[in-house]
Order: structure tokens, then sequence, then C-alpha cells
């Protein structure tokens, strides 16, 4: 290239572009090559023009990805210690960090960062997309659904760019970062494009790294055979909480009502000495002893049934409140507050998405649902229950359901789970209530009535 003089440096007056002395200018080559050779009068970019075309396309691929907003997002500014973690989780989560440290260092084949919301997956993929920039290197960064508006929107009449130009940026960018896989409405023709771009990168082995809320089951299956290669990629699997909610007690949910049962426990619950019969005695007693040996190791369901007052609650929040004391996540709510929790995200003001609150209610370590059967009986407010019924059921995840409800009287669907004997302890707790009426004051408490 020609160089240019101090003075032009220093002049404010607008440069000329330099012409290439190479191509002059033109951007091409003819190859100097006898007749006759297969190289023979066909054009190719000069090294000027490569350079152009490179700058254009990570330019285009800056614009598409909109990596701007998450400048903020770096590896300085990632606390890989997280907020008052146990050590446990303070050591998958720097885990975590180095993992993505080292693709950023070093992209090569995929990492799949899965986890809760707000366990600092988006924070780490884009830390590798803004240190990929930093070196120099093109990256694409964009939400799945944003990925598929782009794609969508290239059929549109203004578009500036056609769809096959489009779609190609995004199946050979030298670096992919798609966040939130999973969170994409899953349409036959999205799941076609998403599988095209997974397939043609598992094919190239293209730098890719994906972010997803979701169990790998619950993935398409052509999508996670492209995941699941141990040749091609590393998953890292984050058990940290929200950071976000720094501050709030560690596991435990804003979604939780258990403060407001922090006095229940097992050691202050009224046996009622001198008041039941020898049977109800018995039948009480058994409930407290299941209860507490589910407290101290949470495996299956258990569900109490039996009218108002007569300790379900108490003994429900009194699994929680062992679980808390022992440090483990348990998450306490009453079911039509649930279903309160879940049409508040349709408020246009929720800082919080449905599919948020759907899946800390859905994977909750240790769920406990209070007063089924009070709920509005809505069909979505029972399809939303079942959906949740059936994950827990399906996943086996510890839960604990009272109910002043005949079995028989709940939604066949939900009461299907409950008599799986394999999976579900139910206790009916047969004492009268504890509060009002002559029960509380039997004069003969060996005989019953």
């Amino acid at each position: 290239m020609a160089s240019t003089s101090s003075t032009d440096h220093e002049s404010n007056a607008p440069q000329a572009e330099e012409v290439c002395p190479i191509c002059q200018g033109i951007g091409y080559l003819r190859a100097n090559v006898p007749l006759g050779h297969p190289e023979f009068g066909k054009l190719s970019p000069c090294a000027c023009q490569l350079a152009r075309l490179a700058t254009r396309r990570a330019d285009m691929l800056r614009t598409l990805s909109n990596i701007e907003i998450y400048a903020r997002m770096t590896f300085d500014t990632f606390a890989p210690e997280g907020h008052g973690l146990p050590s446990d989780k303070r050591a998958n989560l720097r885990w975590a960090y180095e993992e993505a440290e080292s693709f950023a260092k070093n992209p090569q084949g995929w990492l799949l960062l899965r986890g809760g919301y707000g366990c600092g997956k988006t924070h780490l993929a884009a830390a590798i997309a803004n240190a990929c920039v930093e070196h120099g290197q093109a990256v694409l960064f964009v939400t799945v659904p944003d990925l598929l508006d782009h794609l969508r929107a290239a059929f549109a009449p203004t578009s500036t760019s056609n769809y096959d130009a489009r779609f190609s940026q995004v199946q050979t960018a030298p670096v992919l970062i798609l966040d939130d896989l999973g969170t994409e409405s899953s349409t036959p023709w999205a799941q076609e494009k998403l599988f095209q771009i997974f397939n043609y990168r598992y094919n190239a082995h293209l730098p890719t790294v994906i972010t997803t809320n979701h169990d790998l089951e619950e993935i398409a299956l052509r999508l996670r055979s492209r995941l699941v290669d141990p040749d091609l990629t590393r998953i890292v699997s984050i058990s940290a909480p929200d950071y976000r909610r720094a501050g709030v007690p560690q596991d435990q949910s804003d979604l939780s009502t258990l403060s407001l049962h922090a006095h229940q426990i097992f050691e202050n619950l009224d046996l009622r000495e001198g008041e039941l019969s020898a049977e109800d005695e018995e039948n009480i007693t058994r409930a407290i002893e299941i209860s507490r040996d589910f407290a101290k190791n949470p495996k299956g369901w258990l569900a109490f049934t039996g009218t108002y007052g007569i300790g379900k609650t108490h003994l429900a929040a009194s699994i929680a409140n062992e679980r808390m004391k022992l440090g483990q996540p348990a998450l306490f709510i009453v079911v039509p507050d649930l279903l309160d929790h879940l049409r508040a995200t349709f408020n246009p003001q929720s800082i919080v998405t449905f599919d948020q609150r759907f899946e800390e209610l859905r994977r909750a370590p240790l769920l406990i649902l209070d007063d089924l059967g009070t709920e509005s009986a809505t069909p979505w407010a029972q399809e939303k229950l079942y959906q949740i019924f059936d994950y827990r059921y399906n996943a086996r995840l510890p839960t604990v359901i009272t109910t002043a409800k005949q079995i028989e009287d709940l939604d066949p669907r939900l009461a299907s789970r409950m008599l799986d004997v394999s999976l579900c302890t139910l206790f009916a707790i047969m004492i009268p209530p504890y509060r009002g009426g002559a029960s509380l004051k039997k004069k003969n408490p060996r005989r019953r009535r």
C-alpha cells in the first residue's frame, strides 16, 4: 500500500481512500496461469478485498447480535464465588467460570451452559462474546427467540438483506453464541431452522456456545443428538441459585410463604394429651413420625388429607422449616397463591416471566403445596397444576401436599399421581379439629364418640 505523509495525517480534511497497489482498487485479481490451467481466467478476491469483506462481515454480526448491550458482562464483572453460597455451589460456580474463560481463550468445540434462571449462564456467555471481540474475533451472540425473529424478518419486503444471506451468517459465524435455547416458540419451522444451524455447525466443528434452562431430555431429540456428543460438547451444569436475589436467604424463594409459618415446628406441635381418644392419638403420632422421617430424608411424595384445623399445615410447615434449618431449600406455598403468582406474570409491569415462575415451581428441590383443592378450578388452573404435578411425578422430585378434600373429589389427573403408592405416601389424619367445638374438651379422652 502507498504510504501517506505526516501532513496528510494531521490534516482535518477528508482523506481519499488509498488504492491497493496490487489490484489498483478493483478488489479482484486474475491468476497468472497458462492457458488450460483450471484457474485460467478466473477472478479471485485480492487481500485488500478479503480484509474489507471480513470487516464488513464482523460489523454485520455485531449489529445482528447487539452485543453492545452486554458490554458490562465480562469475566472481570462476574462473581465466581457467588453471593453467600454454600461451599459446594461456590465450587460449582467457580468451575463454570473457569470453563467459560478457557473456551474464550481458545474457542473450539461446543460449550453448553445449563442451569436455572439467574445462575449466571447469560453473563458467562456474554463474557465469552466480549472476550472474542476484544481479541479481534468475529462473534455472533443472540438469544434463540431473537434469532428466529431475525430470520423471519428477512422475508419482509422492506428487509435490507435476503433470507439466504442472513441464514448463512448464522450458520457460518466464526463463533456462535445462542442464549436461552428452549424459550423459543416450538413451531415445526423454528425446529427445522435450529436443526439446520446445529447440524451445519456440528459437521463443520464450528465453535458454538449454548445456554438453556431446560434439562437435556426436554430439548427436541434432533437438537439433543448434536448437543450430547462428548467428543464435541462440554456440558456445564450450574447449580447456583439466582444471583440477582443477593440479600435474600439462599434457596428461599420469594414465592414461598414459609416465613409466615416460621413458628410451626415439630417441637411445638400440640399433641393434645388428655383430649384425644387412643385411636386418634395413635393417628396423629403416626403422622408426626412420617413427617419427621420425610424431613430427614425427603424422597418421593407425602400427602396429608383430612378436615380443616387438624394440623396438616403445621406438619407441612414443620417439614419445610426442618429442611431450611439443615440448609436445604424448601418452597412452601398455598395452591391458590401459586396460581395468583403465575397469573401475575402476564401483567406488563411484571419483572418476572411466566416461564421463570413456572420453572421455579416445577423444579423446586422440595415443593410443599398447602390446601390443594381450594383453588378456583378453571381449565387453565387445572392445566397448570397438572403440568407441575406431572413433571414432578416423572422426575421423582420430593413433594408434600395437604388437602381437605377427599382424593376422589380432586382432579382425576392429580389424584392418579397421589394414589401411586410406589411414589406417594398418602396419609389421612382422622382426628377432630383443634379449633372450635366440644371435641377439644372431651371429658372421656379414651372413649370415642
